[in-house]
């Protein structure tokens, strides 16, 4: 399975000619739509899910499958996916967990975000939920109104991976990206790297 970091949030998996996208948002660009097969998406805000793109991808591939949860599945003419479920997109083995959104403030934003474990990989959206199935590679939020470093470590910690990737991260500038790289280099109990964006990275 080959794994392709784009900007922010988006990750993209690729095996035997099958294409799953992971929340493909506004700051991901155009390359990580092309030629997919079917998108999860875990929540709907404009970071995680781009509505103009999704649009165009539709228009060249009619049978794109969009997975979410219940409401955005609704509003976007998707897939709806209920926490605990385990189903098929894109070739690819998918469990959705968690459920919620990680608080910011005052109970905000206060909406679904679904957790995907693809194939021993683990993408939690917009949070800091810890599924009970092992995880080999976690990809871990860097940035964000609802993160905190000290929270970011002690989830990858608390998941043990045996490798992690950062994620939700376009919000850093490049002395934050640093420093969040040297902290879960250190402190994260894993082997941790930080991919190229754009260039696919295998995994076992």
């Amino acid at each position: 399975m080959l794994m392709t970091k784009y900007g922010h949030a988006c990750v993209r998996l690729e095996r035997d000619g099958r294409v799953l996208v992971l929340d493909p948002g506004e700051y991901s660009g155009d390359e990580a739509w092309a030629g997919a097969d079917a998108v999860l998406l875990t929540h709907e805000h404009q970071d995680h899910v781009d509505l103009e793109r999704l649009a165009a991808a539709r228009a060249v591939n009619p049978g794109l499958v969009v997975h979410t949860h219940p409401a955005l599945a609704a509003e976007l003419g998707g897939r709806a996916v209920a926490v605990g479920e385990s189903f098929e997109a894109a070739g690819f083995a998918v469990r959705a967990v968690g459920g919620e959104h990680a608080e910011t403030v005052d109970g905000l934003p206060g909406c679904p975000n679904l957790g995907y474990l693809v194939e021993g990989l683990y993408h939690p959206g917009d949070s800091f939920f810890v599924p009970e199935e092992p995880v080999e590679t976690l990809l871990v939020p860097a940035s964000g109104p609802w993160v905190k470093l000290s929270e970011a470590v002690e989830f990858t910690r608390a998941i043990g991976p045996a490798r992690a990737f950062p994620v939700h991260d376009a919000h850093l500038s490049e002395i934050g990206l640093e420093n969040f790289d040297a902290w879960l280099d250190w402190k994260g109990g894993t082997a941790y790297a930080r991919p190229e964006l754009g260039v696919p990275v295998e995994l076992a």
